[in-house]
């Protein structure tokens, strides 16, 4: 996924929620941070959001621009709506830290919330897939996240200890590898 389609699938998800913000939680929310990401961090072709204000939009952003919608067969790329406490466990305080992806022309003056990276690591190592711990590899390697910051927002996770112990370990095995 490039920038441009993100901020279409802002537009388009805008339009159809009735609102004029959304966060975006998923691996593409790099994009916000990062718009030039390493392409193997960008090849998801679909689009974790919420409409900040209007989340009782969140099917209708499924219907209409969800995966095999006219909108993905279109476009290449489809835009998934949830609620972002079913599909993320973000830190504290991640709302003040995302980065807002905003222009009069690109998005139409709509605002797409991106969860800012180091969350979105700790988002990321929570779910523990293969693909995500990729994910997170890939951003250490290309220093776009700091260890001792994504260890501190570990930290601030409201999760089982043992999971914290098993994240902590990896985040720390990981970074001495580099």
């Amino acid at each position: 996924m490039t920038r441009e389609q993100l901020e279409h699938a802002i537009r388009a998800t805008c339009e159809v929620s009735e609102d004029s913000e959304i966060w975006i939680f998923g691996s593409q929310a790099i994009l916000g941070e990062f718009p030039n990401a390493p392409e193997e961090l960008r090849t998801s072709i679909e689009v974790d959001v919420q409409p900040k204000n209007r989340f009782d939009k969140v099917d209708a952003i499924d219907a209409v621009l969800g995966e095999l919608s006219l909108f993905h067969q279109t476009h290449g790329f489809y835009v998934h709506g949830m609620p972002i406490e079913e599909a993320a466990t973000l830190p504290a305080g991640w709302e003040h830290r995302a980065t807002p992806i905003f222009d009069e022309i690109s998005t139409n003056g709509k605002t797409g919330w991106c969860v800012e990276a180091h969350d979105l690591a700790v988002s990321k190592l929570v779910a523990f897939r293969e693909k995500d711990r990729d994910f997170v590899r890939l951003l250490l390697t290309e220093r776009m996240i700091n260890t001792h910051i994504l260890l501190d927002r570990i930290g601030s996770l409201v999760i089982d200890e043992q999971l914290r112990e098993r994240l902590v370990q990896w985040v720390q095995n990981s970074a001495e590898e580099l």
